[in-house]
């Protein structure tokens, strides 16, 4: 009988040789779950079954015979968590999560994937569907959004972070009530990504040996063949990062040898680890070991080679097969109940860890007293600068707050946290060292908040411009409303003199337009705190605090924290007003100087503090006419690209190209962007309104 090679010469579990598991029903349960998988195919007309079929062993190990969950309970805090990488093949999970036990996963929701008319006929309403295209982090039994490849892998790793992070706090020699293992699977597309090559990295050089890698090594992508595109020693390369690596050769067949593996890996200390599973793309069908498997359906010979005697029904399984899966429930609420009764022992033992604990799996914390009542300084700060103070001040009072920064710690001005590193000795720290990884950093964040709501409050930070790489993780963070908090630093064409490499005037537009994101862009140190307050707030949503590398040359008045909750206010009110300026961050206090200039040449100017747009505009309509009605010209001082703006403006005074290689304050000078710029384009633009008939100027204006 083939056995897991164990490729890591310091591995020392053995491998017994009696089977662990019951083969032939195994291989009934796989036989059948390939079956349901091409029935799902088969229904719609296509999916992407490929995979799930060659998966079926290592899921029916997973879900039989390995893994801590509860199918009567989706949410036991202390299971294991099960990360599909590529998201692909969902139709596996929700075929594992209907057999194995948990009741929302019927048949009938299985018949609803792929469903593009899924209409109910007495209301007339579309659907909703648990079964969608890829896992999403809404339906129970999913612990992530996956799909975008090699997100899942770093999602991964950050719940890994997560488990480890909770037993090293609260786990005591005599009574362990965090317990969780994390167990992720991964195609061939997924580990050539460069985010989940950034993950890896990062686990391994933690040594999250909470974390199982499962790889389905099929050999095949979309397009073709895998050493079209592929010639590297993947083990080895898996070992150098330091990973214990165990292969499976027989991984179509064999669910005995990948449980094996799977408790190898689960005893294993000191290393993640990587289980390479060789196993055949749409394994036994027509199409198997081919990118034609990839996606799509299958025949009726295909469906036949998989059925069960005597089942000619699809979406069915043998009452042998239900039986083999009938103890799952039970098995999992017996697990649940002795973790209750663990922690029962652990409240009476150690009281007041037990209080702690409750309060994280409750996902609770209160900072709204401290943060209203926070002093700002008398002096001029930078909002970069003042944001590190208060930054640390929250970081002391909530220990839910876990940090981490793309080796610009120092820059983002976020403290000296040496005593509280999180590392391989020491899984208690709270902040973590992500290194030039920004893109892992992001998606990794995401998986740190999806361990349970508000257990976790991940914080990362990175210079603004480098949040492009890591954008598609802040995304998928706002998908999937994950409360995490990004910290961009160096914001706009005032970083400086390392030039428009790093002045991200376009970036804002990205992240404004993303749905569920809050950009929030503070103009002062009051406005810091506000910013803070409605990151906290928000329990749903992730938050970009969007901040300035240098303070400002005036104090800006009347900012209000309070205000900045929804998301615009007057700043500088004029009655008799002809022009409104809407400006925030480090141009903010051009406009209000602006505003100064304007007055006494007789254009009446009232100013505009609008940090976050997203948060304006779930405002009540009254609320924002009074913001913004009143003046026929409103006008956005910004020194980003102004794409946004429109919505709300008549013109905008902004950038209409990349920045430049100048001193920060001489940039603004050079693009126009300072008092004096802001005035003469403004009294142009009214000039020429007057001259030529206010109608004509009603449409948007770039002022130049």
């Amino acid at each position: 009988m083939p056995v897991p090679i164990n490729s890591d010469p310091t591995a020392s579990v053995p491998v017994a040789d009696k089977p662990i598991t019951d083969e032939r029903k195994d291989s009934q349960a796989v036989r059948e779950i390939r079956k349901l998988v091409i029935d799902i195919c088969r229904q719609n007309g296509g999916g992407h079954g490929g995979s799930a079929i060659g998966m079926a062993p290592m899921a029916v190990a997973l879900w039989r015979y390995i893994m801590r969950h509860n199918p009567s309970n989706a949410e036991w805090f202390d299971r294991d968590r099960f990360v599909l990488s590529n998201g692909h093949a969902a139709m596996l999970q929700y075929a594992m999560l209907h057999v194995s036990g948990y009741p929302h996963m019927t048949a009938d929701e299985l018949k609803m994937y792929g469903n593009a008319k899924a209409v109910d006929e007495a209301t007339g309403k579309w659907k909703s569907t648990l079964c969608h295209g890829h896992p999403e982090i809404e339906v129970p039994g999913v612990e992530v959004t996956t799909g975008p490849l090699g997100q899942g892998i770093a999602n991964a790793v950050g719940l890994a972070i997560a488990s480890k992070n909770l037993a090293a706090t609260f786990n005591r020699p005599d009574l362990r009530v965090i317990n969780s293992h994390i167990y992720c699977v991964t195609g061939d597309g997924c580990i050539q990504e460069g985010v989940a090559n950034e993950a890896m990295a990062i686990a391994g050089h933690l040594g999250l040996d909470n974390l199982t890698l499962l790889y389905d090594n099929n050999q095949v992508t979309c397009d073709g063949p895998l050493n079209w595109i592929v010639s590297e020693d993947t083990n080895s390369k898996m070992r150098a990062i330091g990973w214990n690596v165990i292969d499976v050769l027989d991984g179509d067949v064999s669910v005995d040898n990948i449980s094996r593996a799977l408790r190898e890996a689960r005893a294993y200390k000191g290393k993640p680890s990587f289980i390479n599973i060789r196993t055949t793309i749409g394994y036994n069908t027509s199409t198997a070991g081919t990118f034609k498997s990839h996606h799509g359906t299958y025949s009726e010979e295909d469906a036949a080679n998989t059925a069960s005697p005597g089942i000619a029904a699809t979406h069915t399984l043998t009452e042998e097969t239900r039986e083999y899966w009938s103890n799952n429930a039970s098995k999992g609420a017996a697990l649940e109940k002795s973790w209750v009764n663990d922690v029962k022992s652990y409240s009476k033992k150690y009281p007041e860890l037990s209080r702690a604990l409750e309060l994280r799996m409750a996902g609770r914390y209160d900072v709204k007293d401290f943060l209203e009542s926070f002093e700002k300084p008398d002096n001029i700060q930078a909002t970069r600068q003042y944001n590190g103070a208060l930054f640390n001040e929250l970081l002391s009072r909530v220990p839910n707050m876990v940090a981490g920064g793309a080796d610009l710690w120092n820059s983002n001005q976020m403290g000296d946290q040496s005593h509280r590193i999180f590392d391989r000795d020491h899984a208690d720290g709270r902040v973590i060292r992500y290194g030039i990884r920004e893109h892992a950093m992001a998606s990794i964040s995401n998986g740190l908040a999806a361990y349970s709501p508000g257990c976790f409050i991940p914080v990362s930070a990175t210079f603004f411009m480098f949040y492009l790489y890591g954008a598609a993780g802040v995304r998928m963070g706002a998908l999937s409303n994950l409360k995490v908090i990004h910290i961009a630093t160096h914001d706009s064409i005032g970083e400086g003199q390392n030039g428009p490499t790093h002045q991200p005037v376009e970036l804002d537009s990205l992240f404004r337009a993303m749905p569920n994101l809050q950009y929030i862009r503070p103009g002062d140190s009051e406005e810091v705190v506000g910013a803070w307050m409605a990151a906290l707030v928000a329990e749903d949503r992730p938050s970009m605090l969007s901040l300035a590398r240098d303070p400002a040359l005036s104090l800006v008045p009347n900012t209000d924290r309070q205000k900045v909750l929804k998301g615009g206010y007057v700043l500088v009110e004029n009655a008799d007003a002809q022009v409104t300026l809407i400006s925030c961050g480090s141009e903010l206090q051009f406009a209000v100087e602006a505003s100064k200039q304007l007055n006494a040449a007789d254009i009446p100017t009232r100013v505009v503090s609008m940090p976050c747009i997203s948060l304006f505009e779930e405002q009540s309509e009254e609320y924002q006419d009074s913001v913004l009605s009143g003046t026929p010209h409103v006008i956005s001082v910004e020194a980003y690209i102004a794409t946004t703006w429109a919505r709300f403006c008549t013109a905008s005074v902004a950038m209409d190209s990349y920045g430049y290689s100048g001193a920060g304050r001489e940039n603004f000078d050079r693009f126009g962007l300072d008092t004096d710029g802001i005035v003469r384009k403004v009294q142009a633009h009214v000039r020429s309104s007057v001259a030529n008939g206010l109608s004509r100027h009603r449409r948007w204006q770039l002022l130049k």
